[in-house]
Formats: structure tokens, C-alpha cells, sequence
């Protein structure tokens, strides 16, 4: 045994510069995560009595922050393009919050038909709208368009957005104080809004498109506050971060399988949809 803690002590003492330099970087890593996690809510206002409509909550950080309104005592609406998946969702959430206000309705933003059916539901059987949250969104698609014929990411995240939150103005109103939280990105900032082609028929790039999706967010958002002061809705957008969710599939699939090894490595380092949800 003595001969065994003697060699044991000099091979440490041999490799100390690996065992310190792999200290060093697993404390570096660690520290990176905790960074890159960002700081939690720390609110504990409770929401008995008040309607939060949330878009895109049957996945992602819509689902986490539909869970953390539930376990708040809100009514949640989760708006959702696919039923069955928005069912499953809801389930979930009234098991887990114990809250059985949890409600699924039909939203498809690609289709502004859908966005005005939808409007048109919470106006008629909602008795109020405290907050909503516009948080669905799609990221780095082929070139696709909605059903009206707009290019699909700036159709999707802004302009049935801009309809959905244009068409609730007035229940929001006369649910004062309310909110309306618009789910933006960091790409915003290297954006520019197209006006000359909105579409980009011209030269369609998908990270392009992204980018001209999230600045319209901002700028909306932003002229929304403006207008809305004095009426006691507040209006607030934001970057949740980098994030493990579904809304990165399709720029994963189109990159080349080095990059998707790579990518694959520091996914543990990305932000968790609970944690990606802590901002909105």
C-alpha cells in the first residue's frame, strides 16, 4: 500500500501541469455555464385574476413561461399553430402548477386569417387580457411564405404579431395595468428593415431575414411604448439568450457535419428553456 501512495504521489507530482491545467479549465467551464445561464426572476407576484395569452407555448421557453404564469394562479392561454402538441403541453402544465385554468387555443401566425380568428375569440368569451406575450417565432428557414404571400420569418415574427397585438389593443386597455412582452433576439443589432424588398425576393438569405425579423420587434416595441403611454399598458421586448430549443433546427440542419459535432459538444453550456425564460 505504501509503495502504491508513493507512486500515486509521484505521478501527480510528475503531471501536475495537466492536472492544474484541467482544474483551470473545468473551474473556466463552470464559470461559463453559470455566465451563460444569466440571473433568474426573482418575482413573486402572484396572478389570481389576471389572463395571460402567450403565443408559441406548447415548446421552448413559451412553455416554461407558461408554466411559471400557471404556478402564479393566472388563467394561461396557450396560442399554438399545432393542437396536439398544445394539448400535451397544457396537461402538463395544469399537473404541474396544479392550476387547471390552462387553456389551448388555435393560432397559426402564418396566416393572418388565423391571427384575426383568433383576436376575434379573445374579444368575444375573455372577459379581460392582462398580459400578452409574443413569443412564437421561426429562425433561419428555407425560403418559405405565408399564406398572404410574405416572406415566412418576418411574416411570422413580426407582421402576425403586429396584427395580433393591434387587434387586443383595447381588451389590454381596459385591463390597465397590463403588458405586452415582445420576445425579440441580440440579431436584432446587426439587422437593417428592407424596404425597397421586404420580401428579399431579390437575395433571400436566411440569418438576413432573421436579422430584419428582430429589428422590426425592437422598432415596434419601441414606437408601441411610446404611443401607449398614459394608457397603462407598458410594452417590453427582449433577448432570452442563447437557448436549447427547437427554434435553432433548422439552421442546425444546414450546417456541415463538423460544425454540427462541434455544436453538439457545448450544448450543455447553452441556456435551458427555463432559464432562456427568465427574462420574459
Amino acid at each position: 500500500m505504501q509503495n502504491y501512495a508513493e507512486a500515486l504521489k509521484d505521478f501527480v507530482k510528475t503531471h501536475s501541469g495537466v492536472f492544474t491545467a484541467a482544474f483551470v479549465t473545468g473551474l473556466g467551464l463552470v464559470g461559463l455555464r453559470q455566465w451563460m445561464a444569466g440571473a433568474s426572476c426573482r418575482s413573486k407576484a402572484r396572478l389570481e385574476g389576471k389572463t395571460v395569452l402567450i403565443t408559441g407555448a406548447n415548446t421552448g421557453i413559451g412553455k416554461e413561461t407558461a408554466l411559471d404564469m400557471a404556478q402564479r394562479g393566472a388563467r394561461v392561454i396557450l396560442a399554438c399553430r399545432d393542437m396536439t402538441r398544445a394539448h400535451i403541453a397544457a396537461d402538463e402544465i395544469r399537473q404541474k402548477s396544479g392550476n387547471g385554468n390552462v387553456v389551448v387555443k388555435k393560432l397559426d401566425l402564418a396566416s393572418l386569417q388565423s391571427v384575426r380568428d383568433l383576436a376575434k375569440d379573445i374579444q368575444q368569451n375573455e372577459d379581460r387580457l392582462d398580459i400578452l406575450i409574443n413569443n412564437a417565432g421561426i429562425m433561419m428557414c428555407p425560403k418559405w411564405k405565408t399564406e398572404e404571400g410574405f416572406e415566412m420569418q418576418f411574416g411570422v415574427n413580426h407582421l402576425g404579431h403586429f396584427l395580433l397585438t393591434n387587434c387586443l389593443l383595447d381588451q389590454l386597455k381596459k385591463s390597465a395595468p397590463s403588458r405586452i412582452v415582445i420576445v425579440s433576439s441580440l440579431a436584432h443589432e446587426r439587422g437593417r428593415i428592407h424596404f425597397d424588398d421586404i420580401n428579399l425576393d431579390k437575395d433571400y438569405r436566411p440569418e438576413r431575414s432573421y436579422r430584419q425579423s428582430k429589428l422590426a420587434n425592437v422598432l415596434f416595441a419601441r414606437e408601441l411604448a411610446a404611443r401607449l403611454q398614459g394608457t397603462g399598458v407598458t410594452v417590453y421586448s427582449l433577448h432570452p439568450g442563447v437557448i436549447r430549443t427547437e427554434l435553432g433546427r433548422h439552421l442546425f440542419s444546414s450546417l456541415a457535419l463538423w460544425k454540427r459535432i462541434l455544436f453538439s459538444l457545448f450544448m450543455w453550456i447553452i441556456k435551458s428553456p427555463r432559464e432562456g425564460a427568465q427574462t420574459t
